[in-house]
């Protein structure tokens, strides 16, 4: 695909999506398809927002290897080419992460999350091979990410480096590596979609910055695509107040609730049930919100006016 319509497929508030488990903890596929059709009539159109299947807040590690294309093929027939779907891969050796891609281009993702082979414990120079080879071998955009938990940051020197890469569309940005500024990444914004995962929305695209990692989108669209509008119309100040007066408060209470029990989708499946589309509980060993822990959240829900079941 051409590189700046690959550009402007993926932008805008990323929809983190989770994934649906019955109560064996086995994926509910017309769930998956149900919610999939609700994203898209309610705005998560491409352009405008992406749908990313099988991240890290949708669980995608857990996954088996044959459960993971059967998710993304639901959400791309599902979606019926209205709508950017972009599929997380982490952690994977060049040669598997390869093989992925090629099997996500072909069931119709427009793009791919993508870490390093954390496990491989890669250089600067392992890095970039990495992603030049995938680039070399698929035709979709990727969205390179690292943040600070993996261990494995990427220098300014190899993101500029990149930039040759023909299918290296995006830097989801959030923690500058040692001796560089956060700032620093936007140098590159001519060249990539800076995603921000820092919270920090309305001052990423002030510097040229073209979506935001959130925990909302899926769970009530107009907010953020009220956001992202916002922000496209450069009113930061208003665009800053509306995604704090929501964010803040529900990243407090994951915080909180993270002591109990740990898994990045606890509390989007928690807000998932509050608003009357339930995806079931996270695979364990990690545990759903308790029914205190679920009181609290719905207070929060409503205390921003949102529909709730």
């Amino acid at each position: 695909m051409d590189r700046e319509y690959l550009k402007n497929a993926i932008q805008g508030p990323i929809a983190t999506v989770p994934t649906p488990f019955d109560d064996d903890f086995n994926i509910d596929y017309g769930v998956m398809a149900d919610l999939t059709k609700w994203w898209v009539d309610s705005g998560l159109i491409m352009g405008t927002a992406v749908i990313k299947v099988a991240a890290a807040m949708g669980e995608g590690p857990m996954l088996a290897e044959d459960e993971w294309p059967q998710l993304l093929r639901t959400v791309v027939q599902a979606a019926d080419d209205k709508a950017s779907i972009v599929c997380g891969l982490h952690y994977k050796d060049t040669k598997r992460t390869i093989e992925d891609a090629k099997q996500a281009e072909e069931i119709g993702a427009v793009g791919l999350q993508v870490s390093p082979p954390i496990f491989n414990l890669p250089s600067q120079d392992d890095m970039l091979d990495f992603y030049s080879e995938l680039s070399d071998a698929t035709g979709i955009g990727i969205l390179v990410y690292v943040t600070a938990g993996m261990n494995c940051p990427i220098d300014l020197d190899t993101y500029n480096k990149m930039a040759d890469l023909e299918n290296i569309v995006g830097i989801k940005w959030s923690t500058p590596p040692e001796g560089a500024s956060w700032e620093s990444i936007y140098e590159l914004s001519d060249t990539f979609n800076i995603i921000d995962n820092s919270r920090q929305p309305a001052r990423s695209h002030q510097l040229g910055g073209r979506g935001y990692i959130n925990m909302t989108s899926e769970i009530h669209p107009p907010h953020d695509l009220k956001v992202w509008e916002l922000l496209e119309a450069k009113r930061y100040d208003e665009a800053k107040e509306l995604f704090d007066s929501v964010n803040d408060p529900i990243r407090h209470f994951y915080d909180r609730t993270s002591e109990r029990s740990g898994g990045q989708a606890r509390v989007k499946k928690g807000l998932m049930e509050i608003v009357g589309r339930p995806v079931g509980a996270s695979r364990p060993p990690s545990k759903p919100l308790n029914a205190e822990e679920m009181k609290k959240l719905r207070g929060i829900v409503e205390s921003f006016g949102w529909p709730t079941a």
